[in-house]
């Protein structure tokens, strides 16, 4: 397979002494574990209970859809005859990592109820994949603008211990990495399948914006409600 290795270590914050929850954060395609660290100070979470945000690396593999290039990806993206394809077996492998994370916290003292999978764009997918099968109860998930390739199939593989995991959706209507319509057919399957998402609409671009971050610092604040301080 040609793929380096995951050579280097997630980037960790915690906001004070002996952290009682988690929140694991997936960077989007080309970016890297440093990508998203400066939002914590920008959540103004407050001090208790303190938590640790752990910001996985993503691979590094050519992305078919940038020339080949090689950079850090979740999966690979195509654009074909049949539009943008993208690559399922990558998925399941970052998924993999995801999970490996999720019980490498588990191992430190944080169970998976006081745990959040968060990602942007391609981490967001993951995140969502990840979080929606894995075989445990989590406190949540948030996806911002992303794309969730496979979505049906996902759907019909929802664990039953997160069938009814709080989950955030973020998009902005001015997305051209991935198109607003392409989000909100996903968050109107996924409440047909009885998922229903805090569902948010900003007026910005491929990005995340200074609403959103403090949406997400409230939803946070709400999910992680039962982590004694």
């Amino acid at each position: 397979m040609d793929i380096h290795p995951r050579d280097e270590s997630p980037v960790v914050i915690e906001t004070g002494q002996r952290p009682l929850a988690s929140v694991i954060w997936l960077h989007g395609l080309g970016a890297d574990g440093h990508d998203f660290e400066g939002l914590v100070p920008e959540l103004h979470l407050p001090a208790q209970p303190a938590l640790r945000f752990v910001f996985p690396q993503a691979p590094f593999r050519p992305v078919t859809i940038n020339g080949g290039y090689i950079m850090r990806a979740w999966y690979d993206i195509a654009m074909t005859e049949h539009g943008i394809e993208q690559n399922a077996e990558h998925i399941r492998e970052s998924q993999e990592i995801l999970q490996a994370l999720i019980e490498e916290q588990v191992q430190r003292g944080i169970p998976g109820e006081r745990i959040v999978l968060a990602g942007f764009s391609q981490g967001g997918a993951i995140a969502l994949h990840t979080g929606l099968r894995y075989p445990k109860p989590l406190a949540g998930i948030i996806s911002l603008s992303a794309p969730v390739p496979f979505a049906e199939n996902l759907m019909a593989e929802i664990h039953q211990a997160n069938a009814a995991v709080p989950v955030f959706m973020a998009h902005g209507t001015d997305d051209r990495m991935v198109p607003f319509a392409a989000a909100e057919k996903v968050h109107r399957l996924m409440a047909s399948h009885g998922l229903y998402p805090e569902w948010r609409v900003y007026s910005i671009g491929h990005t995340v914006g200074p609403d959103e971050i403090r949406d997400i610092s409230r939803w946070l604040g709400r999910a992680l409600l039962n982590v004694a301080g």
